[in-house]
């Protein structure tokens, strides 16, 4: 594997794939941390006399430019953060495009837009997808792949590019996959996992890969509602899915059968209605009411996760335990969080809503082992899937 102390970029074009798939509400970022974790890799390829042409995704337009997803916010806050100017030209590929790259000197950036406004970036057709990454190619001399939220993908700028370019990993990719490691190989022990998050689907993959590996498996969030149903539980209108009902015993007695230590909530936070104001009531699991839905785990639950996570040498937490987002159902998520920073070993906060809610509720990066930039990728990786992303660029 070529790594980026290997890679020549003295006085080249970098055309360097970033994850800055940061969340926005009415143009606003409201966590920047997926830019915060890409600036080591920038700043680095700019120490050494390069220039940048640099690409990334927002949001899922589906070939569509939508306004509402375009990166000028995310260029406005790279220039603040990098204290120059970030050149922005509002296309993908294009003439425009190929003059702004070609004009680029030494210590430049360039900041294409969403690369997914162009169909071919997630086209399922090989061809397609090689006709952008042959245009990209033209960009620059060699390429960095640093966008670990995407490297779950056979995108264009992800996976085809690579291939035509001398390339490399960037310093975040390689972070991450070193982490990722040490949780998939050998790790310390007692070795802990936390999962919510809405769907036990979304999660199946990696909750069967871990119960072969795990000490303790805990569940919450809105996944924790078919862990309930498929042991005759009344779970009111919560969020289910049916049809993994016969999937989740099978999982249940895997896990007892293995010796895993499943921890599951005892008390659940309930409210009538999913909203902000709605009436939060404490119950315990055995009495959660017909027209009542759970909403976050209650502070028994929270306070059991705590101790079992405190055990723990290692531990790797995806997925929030309630609705973070509103206050009332957001005690969970917090306690759950408060718990990680306590752990003596290595503690992995999984990316996506998870390193979103741990911010949002007022934990520092710096409080945690780590904190992925990548749900999907860091899950898939944890299955133990061979991501494309990581293929094209030799891991």
């Amino acid at each position: 594997m070529s790594v980026l102390a290997e890679l020549d970029v003295v006085g080249k074009r970098v055309f360097l794939r970033c994850d800055l798939n940061v969340p926005l509400k009415d143009g606003v970022i409201k966590d920047d941390g997926r830019i915060k974790a890409s600036l080591p890799t920038i700043q680095l390829l700019l120490s050494k006399g390069a220039s940048l042409v640099i690409a990334a995704h927002l949001g899922r337009p589906k070939g569509e430019a939508k306004p509402e997803l375009s990166l000028l916010p995310v260029a406005q806050r790279l220039s603040e953060l990098l204290g120059q100017e970030v050149t922005f030209n509002g296309q993908v590929v294009g003439d425009l495009t190929s003059t702004a790259a070609s004009s680029l000197k030494p210590g430049e950036v360039l900041l294409l837009e969403n690369i997914r406004f162009n169909a071919a970036e997630t086209s399922k057709d090989e061809a397609e997808r090689l006709v952008l990454a042959r245009e990209l190619a033209t960009l620059a001399d060699v390429y960095v792949g640093d966008g670990f939220g995407a490297v779950h993908r056979k995108h264009a700028s992800v996976y085809d590019l690579p291939k035509l370019l001398p390339h490399a990993p960037g310093l975040l990719v390689s972070a991450e996959v070193e982490v990722l490691t040490k949780l998939t190989q050998n790790p310390a022990r007692p070795y802990g996992v936390v999962l919510g998050g809405a769907k036990v689907s979304d999660k199946l993959g990696v909750i069967e890969n871990l119960l072969t590996k795990v000490d303790v498996l805990a569940i919450g969030g809105g996944m924790v509602f078919t862990f309930l149903a498929a042991q005759g539980k009344e779970i009111g209108t919560s969020l289910v899915e049916t049809e993994m009902i016969d999937v989740v015993k099978a999982i249940i007695a895997s896990a007892h059968e293995k010796g895993v230590k499943l921890v599951l909530p005892t008390d659940i936070v309930v409210a009538p209605a999913f909203a902000a104001d709605a009436i939060p009531t404490l119950v315990a699991v055995d009495s959660i009411p017909v027209d009542q839905m759970g909403l976050d785990i209650g502070p028994e639950s929270a306070a059991t996760f705590a101790r079992e996570i405190e055990k723990c040498a290692t531990v790797f937490w995806n997925g929030p335990m309630g609705v973070f987002e509103f206050p009332n159902f957001a005690a969970g998520t917090k306690t759950v969080a408060a718990a990680l920073t306590k752990v003596s070993g290595i503690s992995v906060v999984g990316g996506g809503d998870s390193a979103a809610a741990v911010r949002a509720l007022g934990f520092a990066d710096n409080e945690f082992g780590y904190i992925s930039t990548g749900g999907g990728a860091s899950l898939e990786y944890l299955e133990g899937k061979e991501l494309p992303g990581l293929q094209a660029l030799g891991i």
